[in-house]
């Protein structure tokens, strides 16, 4: 009898498991976490669009999919339809991302990446696990690396500093966004401490810009940024 019992509880324990809502949950929470991975690597270089909107954007995914997924089965309708007007729909919050200021555009690589966790979303929607998981972690390496390789293929070189500001940080850091770019410094990453790290007459911000080899007068710009009030120190790492 003891045996029959956790045969019959192990079998309730499977079907709760493979039953549908369970299975929503479970796709729901993981394509939520899968897209917020590529949402953290984007908000840790500042970009639009970062953990918040993409954990949103892949959840949301997720759930057009299973409502395909239901609608099919309560209504014999084509489950493919919804997800389909969805593809097409993200190119509005893409487009949302994506800045152009002179001949520079930016946010094309953030509106990528709302297109891909969208398409993970939907994979974990659909129940294949292993094409998002490795869609993420491909994204993610793609997003965090793909820099270092097109900076030794393209001629440019990386520069990264710290940067020691005592007062009026955010009016500092623009002032010295536009020293980089006058000498056309493409920045890449600025990092700011937390609140429990920043010391208490100072804070030490890091970035990290890209420029081209040839002519970079690379003292020049130290003596600009040293120039301006409240800069107390910089190094280059």
């Amino acid at each position: 009898l003891t045996i029959k019992k956790e045969v019959i509880n192990l079998n309730f324990i499977v079907e709760v498991l493979n039953s549908f809502w369970c299975q929503s949950l479970i796709k729901i929470m993981l394509g939520c976490i899968l897209a917020g991975i590529i949402g953290l690597e984007r908000s840790s270089w500042n970009k639009p669009a970062g953990f918040r909107t993409h954990s949103l954007v892949g959840m949301s995914a997720v759930l057009i999919m299973l409502c395909g997924e239901y609608m099919s089965k309560e209504y014999n309708i084509d489950p493919s339809r919804i997800p389909a007007q969805l593809l097409s729909g993200i190119g509005f919050i893409g487009a949302g991302t994506i800045l152009r200021d002179g001949f520079n555009v930016k946010g094309l690589t953030t509106a990528a990446g709302l297109l891909a966790v969208t398409c993970i979303g939907l994979s974990i929607g659909a129940g294949f696990y292993l094409g998002g998981i490795l869609t993420t972690l491909i994204a993610y390496l793609i997003l965090s690396y793909s820099y270092k390789i097109s900076d030794r293929l393209d001629h440019f070189n990386l520069l990264e500093l710290e940067i020691e500001i005592s007062k009026n940080t955010n009016e500092v850091l623009g002032q010295i966004e536009n020293i980089f770019s006058e000498y056309n410094v493409d920045i890449k990453h600025i990092k700011r401490p937390k609140k429990d790290e920043i010391e208490l007459n100072s804070e030490t911000v890091h970035i990290v810009g890209q420029y081209a080899k040839k002519g970079f007068k690379k003292n020049e710009l130290f003596s600009s940024i040293s120039a301006l009030p409240y800069v107390t120190e910089i190094v280059e790492d």
